[in-house]
């Protein structure tokens, strides 16, 4: 599935070719007294100690690796329906709303994952549209927010470590974590998200061990940031991954008796204030404080279910034919290909995917150590707790990596876990345990300049390796509309095989108060109502699935239809 393709070669053949190659010198170099010291790698031991310094290097290297790419890899246009309605959020709340007043003409400007009554607003958890106004309201550029949170996840991640193995250890996964994720996956290549769930459960499982170490009001208090984090992010996923560890505390402060339920204070607080937030935030969108936008479009527009055991809803009625294709035919298809491809070969593609975005070749074999590492009882918690989301997300419709967010330190723990067993276990650990976060570096060096380079890469939508850069075509037309005097309005006109996620109507959270307005072409007399509300706009046609589109003017002059809507 993440099949970015190079010369011909999968990155992942790639990769495997490279430890091949680098392998056997490594394990000359191990051969040799003095190169053997200098493997030790002792200034890394030492840099490492420092943990303060050692989290804020791996957050910074993230961000000014990426920074360094933006010649190669500009910051992407929006691609999928989801980024689309996670920008609309992110433009909401940089005005200073939670959600928007129905357009008196909302069904033109309807579009997928984004409710549009009772208010118009996003149909996800407002984590990500949060960071994302932040980078508006920071540099006016949303993705901005998006290279912040990665910056932020890869340090946490190595926070997170650090309460868990030497701090080497910890800043090697962290470096990991910059090499497979940060520098060129979809996480930062688009605004989908992954980083702040992925912070979220960094936060709770960094500051789990440390508070049942000692009590301190600091531990405690980013225990409830992390949840919070979650409960915004990836709700599911993140009660799902952290209900291990929060019945292990549950235990343990009874056990431990008052000194530690006070200490667990500043935690219930952090979670009492949150969730007054999300009550008044639920409230804000849909009217009630107990029903969820994501609940309330589900029932406006979904009819494949959530998870694989519910049977699929009665279909509702749908405005526009691209809306009902989404819904009816997409998604409609991803819930029974299950049932097509079988629970078991469907369960073991979720499996790989989640894999190859993660681990890869390279990071998977450190996990054939894992019988060994299991028996250091102290680890078992991380490792039930990713079955148990394992699990979990195998009963759901589809899995995307980022659905996986929330357990990405767990992840790479268990990898770091697996690599410290591997070095005691012998020579050919030992060369596999030094080789490996070698070559995942050099791989990733040699994509960055074979892109350079003009090479021809198969950008998937959520590769781990330079994701797709967008759609440029629409990007390029507003830009050339932002750039022509007076306002404008888009009237979109699909064609019959038009692809469902590949979306053209999303606008501003102030419709009116935007200089380019994007609308769904309808029935003439609809038609001819909107434009005379736009009046003072000058209106165009787009037709999205011809080969090249371009803007053209949809009237000689007002109250005028096109030939089309004429021959109609």
């Amino acid at each position: 599935m993440f099949c970015n393709r190079c010369l011909g070669l999968n990155p992942h053949a790639i990769e495997l070719t490279a430890l091949v190659l680098l392998a056997p010198l490594v394990w000359l170099g191990l051969a040799g007294r003095n190169l053997r010291r200098r493997f030790t790698g002792r200034p890394f031991s030492r840099f490492a100690a420092r943990r303060g310094l050692a989290v804020l290097s791996v957050g910074v290297a993230a961000l000014a690796i990426r920074a360094a790419l933006l010649p190669l890899h500009p910051p992407p246009e929006p691609y999928v329906v989801d980024e689309n309605s996670y920008l609309l959020a992110a433009d909401t709340f940089a005005s200073g709303r939670a959600a928007n007043a129905p357009h008196p003409f909302w069904i033109h400007f309807e579009t997928i994952c984004v409710l549009s009554q009772p208010k118009v607003a996003s149909k996800y958890p407002p984590g990500q549209g949060l960071v994302l106004a932040a980078g508006i309201l920071l540099a006016q550029r949303p993705w901005v927010g998006v290279w912040l949170s990665v910056g932020a996840m890869c340090a946490s991640i190595v926070w997170m470590l650090q309460g868990w193995v030497p701090p080497r250890w910890a800043l090697l996964g962290g470096i990991l974590v910059v090499v497979r994720i940060a520098a060129g996956s979809y996480w930062i290549d688009s605004y989908w998200g992954g980083a702040v769930a992925a912070t979220g459960g960094a936060l709770f499982y960094g500051a789990l061990p440390r508070l049942m170490r000692q009590l301190t009001l600091r531990d405690s208090l980013v225990l409830g940031v992390g949840l919070a984090i979650l409960a915004n992010s990836r709700p599911f996923e993140g009660l799902v991954v952290t209900m291990p560890a929060l019945a292990v505390l549950a235990v343990w402060a009874f056990r431990r008796g008052w000194p530690a339920a006070r200490a667990l204070v500043p935690m219930v607080a952090v979670l009492a204030v949150t969730a007054v937030a999300m009550l008044a935030y639920n409230r804000a969108v849909t009217g009630s404080p107990w029903q969820m936008p994501y609940q309330l479009h589900e029932a406006q527009y979904a009819i494949a279910p959530l998870f694989l055991f519910q049977k699929l809803r009665p279909e509702p009625v749908y405005r526009h034919a691209p809306i009902k294709a989404f819904w009816t035919g997409f998604a409609r298809d991803e819930y029974l290909k299950s049932f097509r491809m079988g629970l078991v070969a469907a369960s073991l593609e979720k499996i790989e995917n989640v894999r190859d975005f993660f681990l890869g070749p390279l990071l998977t074999l450190p996990l054939l150590a894992l019988p060994w590492a299991w028996r250091q009882k102290r680890f078992r918690l991380i490792y039930i707790s990713l079955g148990v989301l394992l699990c979990a997300q195998l009963t759901v419709m589809g899995v995307l990596p980022h659905y996986t967010a929330p357990a990405t330190a767990l992840i790479y723990l268990t990898v770091i876990q697996c690599l410290r067993y591997l070095r005691i276990s012998g020579p050919t650990g030992l060369v596999l345990a030094r080789t490996i976060p070698a070559v995942l570096a050099f791989t990733m060096l040699l994509f960055y300049a074979l892109e350079a380079s003009g090479s021809t890469f198969l950008h998937e939508p959520y590769s781990w390796c330079f994701a797709r850069p967008g759609n440029l075509e629409r990007a390029q037309l507003l830009r050339q509309l932002e750039a022509t005097p007076g306002r404008h309005l888009v009237m979109v006109r699909y064609g019959p095989n038009h692809v469902p996620n590949w979306e053209w109507v999303y606008n501003r959270a102030d419709i009116d108060g935007a200089k380019v307005v994007w609308a769904h072409e309808m029935d003439a007399s609809r038609n001819r109502r909107l434009m005379e509300y736009f009046h003072e706009r000058q209106v165009w046609l787009v037709e999205p699935d011809t080969t090249h589109p371009v803007l053209k003017p949809y009237a000689e002059q007002r109250g005028q239809l096109s030939l089309v809507d004429e021959k109609r």
